[in-house]
C-alpha cells in the first residue's frame, strides 16, 4: 500500500537515536542491572498538591470537552507566571495550551512555515526538531555550536546563514543536550537580526526553571520581539509532569488564533482535570519544585566532580537542564561505539552526542535522572570503560568473557575523583 511523503520526512536519524534506549529497556526487562540515563524523564514524583487537584477535579465531574485553546483560568495562570519570570506583559488571549512542548513546537511550525522556508537552528539540537520541520517541508539550516564555544551560539554565525528564504530562528535555552544558556547581550543581538530581516523567533524554554548559573532571560520581553516571537514552555521538567502532557505557546494573538484552529482539528483540547492540576502547579509556591531543582544541581555537581580528571574524559558543566555532556574524544573511538560498549558491557545507557548533530560528535549525553548514588555508580562505570578503551582492551564479546564479571576478569580498576 502507498504512504504519503510525510512518512519519510518524519523518519530518519532523529527517530533512530532512541534505539539504544530501547535496547537498554530490553536488557532491564531481562534482569540486567542497567543504569538508565538516556531519556530526560524526571525520577521525581509529581508534587502531591498537583495530583490532589487532578483527583478532586475528576471527582467533581470535570471529564467533558474542554476549551480547545486551554481553559481561561489556566491561560491566565500561564500568562501571570510568564510575566513574573520575564517581565513581559501577556494577555490570556496570547496563550494556547497544547499537549506538551513537543506538540506546541509542531503546531507553531505548521502555522508559520511553507515548503521550502528556511529555519535556522543551533546544532547540536534536540532530536525531534528535524522531523518537526520536515513535517511541513521546511528546510532546517543548522548553525554548528562547538564544544570549544561552550555550546553557545554566536550571532555572527547566524547572520551569515540568513537568506531571502529564511523565516525563523529556533533556539533552546537552557540548551538540550548541552545545558548551555544564552545571556541577555546575545539575545539582544539575535533580536536585532530578527527585526532587521523580519524573522520569527521560536524560543524553546522548557528548561528555564532548571537554571543553576545566572538568570534565565526570555527574548520575547525585548522591544519589538513580542509580536514576532513564539515562546514554548511546559511543566514536564520543572514540575516532574512529563506524563501529564501540558505545554503551551505564548505569541501574538493572530498566531494563537491559528494554533487554536489547528488544535480544533487535531487535539480538541486537554482534559479539564489535567488543566486544573496544571493551574495549581503554576499558582502555588510549591517547595517540592525548589527541592527538585536543588537536587538536580547537586547531581550535576557530583557528576562533574566524579568525572573530573578521569583519563580520556572531559566534562562540560551545564548552566542548567538535566543533562551533562561528556567528551570522550580522547579515547579515540566514536560516541556511538562507546555508548554501545558502555551499555552492553557496563550496564549504563546514555545517548551518543552524534544523535543531536555533528558538533556533538565524540560526546555522550548523561541524564541526571537518578539519585546521586546511582549516578556515582554510572560515573565509575564510564571511567572504567574509558580506561579499557584507552588501554586497547578488547570488548568482552570479542574476548568471549562474562559480561557480569568483566572488570574482575580483566583486573581493570579505576577510582573516580570524589
Amino acid at each position: 500500500m502507498r504512504y504519503s511523503a510525510l512518512t519519510q520526512r518524519i523518519a530518519g536519524d532523529g527517530a533512530a537515536a532512541w534505539n539504544i534506549h530501547y535496547r537498554a529497556v530490553e536488557l532491564q526487562g531481562q534482569g540486567r542491572d542497567i543504569i538508565l540515563l538516556s531519556i530526560g524523564d524526571p525520577d521525581f514524583d509529581t508534587p502531591q498538591p498537583i495530583v490532589d487537584a487532578a483527583i478532586d477535579s475528576l471527582r467533581g465531574g470535570h471529564t467533558h470537552y474542554s476549551d480547545v485553546r486551554g481553559s481561561e483560568a489556566l491561560r491566565r495562570a500561564i500568562a501571570a507566571h510568564h510575566t513574573r519570570h520575564s517581565g513581559q506583559p501577556v494577555d490570556p488571549l496570547e496563550v494556547v495550551v497544547l499537549a506538551g512542548a513537543q506538540c506546541a513546537l509542531y503546531g507553531v511550525a505548521q502555522c508559520l512555515f511553507d515548503p521550502g522556508d528556511e529555519v535556522i537552528v543551533a546544532e547540536p539540537m534536540y532530536v525531534t526538531y528535524e522531523a518537526v520541520f520536515g513535517a511541513c517541508a521546511a528546510r532546517l539550516v543548522p548553525v554548528p555550536v562547538r564544544p570549544e564555544q561552550g555550546f553557545r551560539v554566536d550571532p555572527d554565525d547566524i547572520a551569515r546563514r540568513i537568506t531571502p528564504r529564511t523565516r525563523a530562528l529556533l533556539l533552546n535555552s537552557p540548551h538540550n543536550p548541552s545545558g548551555a544558556s544564552l545571556p541577555k547581550p546575545t539575545w539582544q543581538r539575535l533580536a536585532q537580526l530578527c527585526i532587521d530581516h523580519d524573522l520569527w523567533l521560536i524560543s524553546d524554554e522548557v528548561y528555564s526553571e532548571l537554571l543553576y548559573e545566572g538568570e534565565h532571560f526570555s527574548p520575547a520581553s525585548l522591544p519589538g520581539m513580542a509580536e514576532r516571537s513564539a515562546t514554548i514552555n511546559s511543566l514536564s521538567k520543572s514540575h516532574a509532569m512529563s506524563g501529564w502532557r501540558v505545554g503551551w505557546v505564548i505569541g501574538p494573538q493572530q498566531l494563537t488564533e491559528h494554533l487554536s484552529n489547528l488544535a480544533l482539528c487535531m487535539l480538541y483540547g486537554l482534559p479539564d482535570f489535567i488543566q486544573d492540576a496544571a493551574q495549581v502547579a503554576l499558582e502555588q509556591d510549591l517547595p517540592q519544585v525548589r527541592q527538585m531543582r536543588e537536587r538536580y544541581r547537586e547531581r550535576r555537581d557530583r557528576v562533574c566532580a566524579s568525572l573530573d580528571g578521569c583519563p580520556g574524559i572531559r566534562v562540560h558543566k551545564p548552566d542548567g537542564g538535566m543533562f551533562v555532556m561528556i567528551d570522550i574524544r580522547e579515547t579515540g573511538i566514536g560516541a556511538q561505539a562507546f555508548a554501545e560498549r558502555l551499555l552492553e558491557e557496563h550496564g549504563v545507557s546514555v545517548l551518543a552526542g552524534d544523535a543531536f548533530g555533528p558538533s556533538a560528535a565524540g560526546h555522550l549525553r548523561f541524564g541526571l535522572v537518578l539519585d546521586s548514588e546511582r549516578l556515582e555508580q554510572a560515573c565509575q562505570r564510564i571511567a572504567r570503560c574509558a580506561v579499557e578503551v584507552l588501554e586497547g582492551l578488547p570488548s568482552v564479546q570479542q574476548a568471549g568473557g562474562d559480561v557480569d564479571g568483566k572488570a574482575q576478569n580483566r583486573g581493570v580498576e579505576h577510582e573516580t575523583h570524589q
